[in-house]
């Protein structure tokens, strides 16, 4: 148990508000001026994380908050002789329903390798044979550029939440069939949307999770998103995005690359994860 007095974790609660504005806020202004945006949106649309939420701080699992008043009333936080903190057996009980599902997911993924072979052919399959893409972006290819390169390679999408999107043409030529059911079974750290979800599982663990981790799992996130909208069939020269281009060898090399980087960076995050799974279980 570590004590954090009331300057030390105001100024933590501070630093973390003033990281994450780097992303709230332009989302923020984009939203005031209804900007609609191809790349960042997702990260705060699809994960129903509120910017608000986001900069808001948390110690986490383990930390007693001196001059902490404020905290007191939050669902799983009690008083103790000398401040506030986060009780997990104070916690509410879909706290640690979730932590179950977590901790099962996410031992899953981490036990398995990675696998670099998916291309980000997902973003392709959800435009597949179909007039009406997922976002008003122009196609790099146009539609019949688009659906060959479809046409010409295996696809081998591991995630759930990727596969329902695929246009209804392009499911039948994954080599999988992902449901809810079998993402446990199924989930790998190659995937580059299992690792944005890292941010999801974060979030959903709150207030367990310290503040910063949540903070260092939307940031990976954040360029996760930038490397698979990239290697998209969507053209996002318009907004200061150079194309990885997946048709070709090089830029399926440059992919693969980019992957396993992530993999490896959302390693220890996952393990971090895992531990405030343990201290809820």
């Amino acid at each position: 148990m570590r004590y954090l007095s009331g300057p030390q974790w105001r100024a933590r609660a501070q630093a973390h508000r003033e990281r994450v504005r780097a992303w709230t806020g332009p989302h923020r202004e984009r939203r005031r001026r209804g900007e609609p945006h191809p790349v960042w949106d997702f990260l705060f649309t699809y994960y129903s994380h509120r910017p608000a939420l986001l900069e808001r701080w948390a110690p986490g699992v383990g930390v007693t908050l001196g001059d902490a008043e404020e905290f007191a009333d939050r669902p799983g936080y009690v008083r103790t002789g000398d401040g506030v903190r986060f009780d997990p057996s104070a916690a509410p009980e879909r706290l640690r329903t979730t932590a179950g599902f977590v901790h099962r997911l996410l031992a899953a993924t981490a036990s398995r390798r990675p696998r670099l072979g998916c291309f980000g052919l997902h973003e392709w399959a959800m435009v597949y044979r179909t007039e009406r893409p997922r976002h008003e972006v122009p196609l790099r290819l146009g539609a019949e550029g688009t659906d060959a390169v479809v046409e010409s390679m295996p696809i081998g999408c591991t995630h759930y939440d990727a596969y329902r999107f695929f246009t209804d043409a392009a499911a039948p030529r994954n080599a999988l069939r992902p449901t809810r059911d079998t993402q446990v079974e199924l989930e790998q750290p190659g995937c580059l949307h299992a690792t944005m979800d890292l941010y999801k599982w974060a979030y959903k663990l709150d207030p367990a999770v310290p503040s910063e981790l949540v903070a260092d799992c939307f940031a990976l996130a954040a360029d996760v998103r930038e490397l698979d909208m990239r290697a998209s069939p969507y053209d996002l020269a318009a907004h200061g995005f150079e194309p990885v281009r997946i048709e070709t060898p090089d830029g399926r090399a440059a992919y693969a690359r980019a992957q396993a980087g992530f993999a490896e960076r959302a390693a220890p995050l996952r393990e971090r994860l895992l531990g405030v799974c343990d201290a809820l279980l």
